[in-house]
């Protein structure tokens, strides 16, 4: 034991002087390399003058520039902004002119695109500058407080929520729907997530309000049909059983909403009524029923579990399974293959975006305004979307296109008939 410990404390000194001497020299090939930055720039700015005015010191009678001294001037660099020297060039008839790589670097400013990469890192804008890699002394650098890195992100935010979050819907083959919602300070935010016919998920837009109630996720619906979303049938809408938004997808789409009630939800639902000694057999029961392989089998198991509860007395869980019990089944009723169905049958997929968005914000003290949870929220929603991948079982989804095609042409011939 102790030569163990002799032979710890040994390797530990040879290697703190390595590490120390890495940490070192990475700080000075950065030093070396910001010095050698700022060097090019320089070198720049002197051949965008000697092209407008010429050479220094030497005269020229066809000159339609001349020098007049150098100012100091903001540049982006290293996620803030440096103040460097730059010559001044003015025309012979008046009025200076500007350096054409002045320009260029301006208009190129990645600043606020690092700000936001910060952020999404985990970073506070109260801790942004001391994230930024440390400049040499003798450069003077601004623009990394917390205050203009809210700036540069606010900025970026509103450009890429009006650029991802409103654009139009017109072209989207959209087969399932799922809504849910999410509180953030005390306010509810509705999201809306599309699974498109090859597979792809893809974020249809936000709401904000005080509750999770119809008027909320009726107006958010609303908003996708103003932007372009068609419906020409009968779509798959996954839900996690609140009664606003159940609501909201009758006003608004009536009988073309497919209602999927997420399994997971209605199984908690229905254990919150049980008491501890009777939650695992329920539990067995329920995933029974739901892994049956037809929706005629399911239901029979589910009347069984429910004349069960009620002959022990459990009213209050038998009527949280009886309500909504057949939408439960509606997947089911489809006739997908298992590996799509155990997708289609819960909100998971939206449950792990809207957890995204609360990473995203976890930085977040103080809320001040609905924008600013909209935007937060909205950058979380973003940042998520850029990692999605196709929905397991993508490969089965023209079978649902075809099934939900045959709901749309039922309810044709229903209406028809009356």
């Amino acid at each position: 034991m102790q030569a163990g410990a002799g032979l710890l404390f040994t390797a530990q000194q040879l290697l703190l002087p390595m590490i120390e001497g890495l940490v070192h020299s990475r700080r000075e090939l950065f030093a070396w390399v910001q010095q050698v930055g700022i060097s090019a720039l320089n070198q720049l700015f002197e051949l965008d003058a000697v092209e407008l005015a010429g050479a220094k010191g030497k005269h020229s009678s066809t000159r339609s520039h001349y020098r007049w001294g150098a100012a100091q001037i903001a540049l982006p660099f290293g996620g803030r902004q440096i103040v460097v020297p730059c010559p001044r060039v003015r025309g012979v008839d008046g009025g200076e002119a500007h350096l054409r790589s002045v320009a260029q670097f301006r208009a190129s400013d990645p600043v606020p695109a690092r700000v936001l990469n910060q952020v999404l890192l985990g970073v506070s804008t109260r801790g942004y500058g001391k994230s930024l890699e440390p400049l040499p002394a003798e450069i003077v650098a601004r623009g990394a407080s917390k205050s203009a890195a809210s700036r540069h992100l606010i900025a970026r935010m509103t450009d890429k929520l009006r650029e991802q979050l409103r654009h139009r819907l017109d072209d989207l083959d959209l087969l399932v729907r799922m809504v849910d919602g999410i509180e953030v300070a005390h306010r509810t935010v509705v999201v809306a997530l599309g699974i498109l016919a090859d597979g792809r998920k893809v974020v249809l837009g936000l709401w904000l309000g005080s509750t999770e109630n119809a008027v909320l996720c009726t107006a958010l619906l609303n908003d996708l049909l103003e932007r372009g979303l068609k419906v020409e049938g009968r779509i798959l809408c996954v839900i996690d059983g609140g009664r606003g938004i159940r609501k909201a997808l009758g006003d608004v789409f009536g009988d073309l909403a497919v209602v999927q009630r997420c399994m997971v939800h209605k199984r908690r639902n229905i254990l919150e009524h049980l008491p501890p000694h009777r939650k695992a057999y329920v539990t067995r029961m329920l995933s029974a029923a739901w892994n049956s392989e037809t929706a005629q089998l399911a239901r029979r198991r589910l009347r069984t579990l429910l004349h069960w509860l009620e002959h022990n007395g459990e009213n209050g869980a038998a009527a949280s399974l009886r309500e909504g019990m057949e939408e439960t089944l509606t997947v089911a009723k489809l006739g997908l293959p298992a590996s799509l169905r155990t997708f289609l049958v819960t909100t998971n997929a939206i449950e792990n975006l809207i957890g995204s968005a609360r990473r995203t914000s976890r930085n977040v003290t103080r809320w001040r305004s609905g924008q600013m949870i909209v935007r937060w929220t909205g950058l979380g929603l973003i940042h998520a979307e850029q990692n999605f991948r196709r929905v397991r079982g993508y490969r089965n989804l023209p079978l649902l296109k075809r099934a939900l095609r045959a709901e749309s042409l039922k309810l044709d011939l229903a209406e028809e008939a009356a």
